[in-house]
């Protein structure tokens, strides 16, 4: 579009006290030859707002920039929809972080206005990019409680579903159990129906919901809109339902279907942790052992009984943490066990001859379900009692002793009783495809014929999602998380690394059944969600409003694979010469291919190498001039500063702050570009890696360190002290400590001394 330039400078919260307002007016007249300047008291005022809309109307503006507060307040009044509106922050970064009317002060707000108005010189209006045919059925792969739930809601919401289920029946684990927690106030019944036939016959019926079982997903292919997802199945084919599309499946045994899947939800749900490598604890040894999921089929079937000798228990005792919270197994709480024990203990006190025993590490019982435990220590006849259970030996007449030290009695105890069982621990269904992947991929590592012999020698699991990603069949999980769905789970409950698969209940982390069904629920939205914004043409998150897209010029394109390899959400794959190609409804316009790409040919409408280079280069740097220039990541160290900002905590005024949308993005000709220019020193702010990062887009900030390691041989081309460059970590809550952390950082890059590029 033929630009027409408008600046608009905010004069409230302080900045008109801080900066001479007509000196930066300047930079925009006379130095940017801007034809349109105009100041306001208070630029978000209703009068303000309407000053810019007028011209627009008037004066055909349609790229602004506004100098006032943080781009990340006020976005919805500083909405002008066909425009490229860039913000300027000189609130947060100049008059709430600096001396007022000094020189230093002056010169950072021209600066922040001067690469403000560069961004809306270089970049263009982002126009959406929808492709063609876009589906929006939601599939579910999952028929337990959770993905019955998550059907459920997506159906209810007008969308079509399919649902997937491996077994003859839907209903999960749930049709194993013999009653529930009630979901209201925890008064008589203590356990009540589960009613799971109930949600199966809602499911069944419903005109929006088609139901494969006994089948399994062969191949996903595509990205969000566009899946197309082939399923096998071998079940009963009754016809569908009258006046509907959904039902049962009707395909014939042994059949494979291919369908168009806008986006998925995946509630593979879990299984228990296998008790035969618990027989320090007597599974296995003993047939009066038995695990928590056993015992609630033996309440189904009616009376309770010993499995040796078919006599009525009488004394129950549950071990918790059976497996959980040992490093030796599961490591991690598995959220539902002291609960579930807590409700088996209602079904011994069914018999009120009948003695329940709890013998616990901690009980956890979050929420409301602190209530539930309290009715329970109201009942005589459950017993609870903490110790560390040491093993399970014959007491000789019938019976079993459980050992226990550091009891609440200070000394070794033994515990008789006629059955005992244990709450064991959830194991996420995607944890067997994780860990075969993760061992392929060590023994790949030591060539072809290690990777061979793995093959050859471990049991294939059954993959769930069979992804035809470069970057392997399933999702990828936590680093250490035992197969747990990776996504940044601070911010992003039920995102995977996969875009438009989203996890939901177990396979995400350990929960009990309603919080299954809440998680279903958010899943199911997070879904629709996706194929909304895909029909849209805008990013699916998190940049949720984002037009942008990469754009490649693939004519310069050398097929490294940098940013095939680096793309933290298998967005990009490569043809048959290596060239790579997007498959845009994956993308998270997160820009790390743009930071990746050598010959940085990646470039979005309003976001490139050359746009950030601009920037830097159009900071004065004469030689009584000290700058440092901050490439901050937008999501956490960014509001970090603003917040440092809002707490009036001072910065070094030679500190200049470029945003950026991921530190991922950064790429390593910025550095070259800053230091010969004669900038004294950079400092790169990214989110917190490693095992608990904090990255928006996963790796970001990871592969930023990864580059930041090749910084020292630009330094020595250009013969500077690798000091002068630094990385940092930072965490969005750590608005206390960045101040002081980046002041610290210029203190040593004055010491070392100014550049010695300066003037040239």
């Amino acid at each position: 579009m033929e630009k027409k330039f408008g600046v608009y400078i905010c004069k409230g919260c302080g900045i008109g006290e801080a900066i001479d307002i007509e000196k930066l007016s300047n930079v925009a007249t006379k130095d940017r030859k801007i034809p349109i300047c105009k100041i306001h008291d208070i630029m978000c005022s209703p009068e303000g707002v309407q000053l810019i809309k007028e011209d627009i109307a008037k004066e055909g503006v349609n790229t602004i920039t506004i100098a006032a507060c943080s781009p990340r307040v006020k976005y919805d009044v500083f909405d002008f929809p066909s425009t490229i509106t860039e913000r300027v922050n000189i609130r947060e970064f100049v008059a709430w972080m600096q001396e007022p009317n000094t020189e230093e002060t002056q010169s950072l707000a021209n600066d922040y206005l001067t690469m403000g108005i560069i961004r809306t010189q270089k970049g263009d209006l982002p126009e959406p990019n929808i492709l063609d045919n876009l589906s929006n059925t939601i599939l579910v792969i999952g028929g337990g409680i959770t993905g019955m739930t998550a059907a459920l809601e997506a159906a209810n919401a007008g969308y079509n579903v399919v649902l997937v289920e491996k077994e003859p029946q839907l209903g999960g684990f749930v049709n194993k159990l013999y009653k529930k927690i009630p979901t209201g106030e925890f008064k008589e019944p203590l356990i009540v129906d589960t009613d799971i036939d109930k949600m199966i016959k809602e499911v069944e019926s419903n005109p929006n919901i088609k139901v494969y079982k006994s089948a399994k997903v062969e191949k996903t292919d595509g990205q969000p809109g566009l899946y197309d997802v082939t399923i096998s199945s071998n079940p009963p084919s009754p016809p569908f339902p009258k006046g509907g599309q959904g039902g049962i499946n009707n395909s014939s045994p042994g059949s494979s279907e291919t369908l168009k899947i806008g986006a998925i939800v995946l509630a593979a749900g879990w299984k228990p942790y296998d008790a035969n490598k618990l027989q320090h604890l007597g599974y296995g040894r003993f047939k009066d052992v038995v695990t928590n999921i056993e015992f609630e089929e033996m309440a189904k079937r009616g009376k309770i009984v010993r499995p040796s000798d078919g006599k009525e228990v009488k004394k129950v005792a549950f071990i918790q943490c059976a497996g959980s919270r040992d490093p030796n197994h599961l490591p991690y709480c598995s959220s539902m066990c002291c609960v579930t024990s807590l409700k088996q203990a209602r079904y011994v006190r069914q018999n009120p001859e009948a003695t329940a025993m709890i013998l616990y590490k901690d009980i956890r019982t979050p929420g409301r379900l602190e209530y539930y435990y309290k009715e329970a220590q109201n009942d005589a006849g459950v017993m609870l009692t903490k110790g560390d259970v040491t093993g399970v030996i014959d007491a000789g007449n019938g019976n079993l002793f459980v050992e226990m030290d550091n009891s609440l009695l200070g000394e070794k105890v033994k515990v008789e009783t006629d059955l005992i069982v244990l709450a064991v621990g959830v194991v996420p269904a995607t944890r067997e495809p994780q860990e075969y992947l993760d061992g392929l991929t060590k023994a790949a590592a030591g060539g072809d014929d290690a990777k061979k012999a793995y093959i050859e020698s471990t049991p294939k699991p059954e993959f769930i999602l069979n992804l035809s990603y470069r970057q392997g069949p399933e999702i990828p999980s936590l680093e250490g998380a035992y197969g747990f769905a990776d996504s940044n789970f601070i911010c992003f409950q039920y995102e995977t690394r996969r875009t438009g698969i989203y996890a939901a209940g177990c396979v995400r982390q350990p929960m009990n059944m309603a919080e299954a069904q809440e998680d279903a629920a958010g899943a199911a939205f997070k879904a629709i969600q996706c194929v909304d914004h895909v029909s849209r043409g805008i990013a699916v998150h998190p940049r949720t409003w984002d037009l942008t897209f990469p754009d490649p010029l693939l004519i310069k394109c050398t097929a490294c694979k940098r940013c095939t390899e680096e793309c933290p959400f298998g967005a990009i794959d490569e043809d048959e010469k290596g060239i790579p190609y997007y498959k845009i409804n994956r993308c998270r316009r997160c820009g790390t291919c743009m930071g990746a790409c050598p010959e940085r040919i990646v470039s979005f409408k309003d976001y490139s190498v050359d746009i950030i280079g601009s920037m830097i280069k159009s900071i004065e740097s004469e030689e009584d001039e000290f700058r440092i220039i901050a490439l901050a990541c937008e999501n956490d160290a960014y509001p970090a500063l603003d917040t440092a900002g809002i707490n009036r905590r001072q910065i070094d005024p030679s500190v200049r702050i470029i945003p950026l949308r991921c530190l991922g993005g950064m790429n390593l000709v910025w550095v070259a570009d800053a230091l010969s220019k004669g900038i004294d020193g950079m400092l790169l702010l990214g989110c917190k890696f490693g095992e608990n990062y904090q990255c928006h887009f996963v790796k970001g900030s990871e592969l930023a360190d990864y580059r930041f390691g090749k910084v020292g041989e630009t330094l020595n081309r250009l013969q500077l002290e690798a000091e002068r460059v630094q990385m940092m970590q930072v965490a969005i809550s750590e608005y206390d400590k960045l101040p002081d952390m980046i002041n610290e950082f210029v203190e040593k890059v004055k010491e070392i001394g100014p550049n010695p590029f300066k003037g040239f």
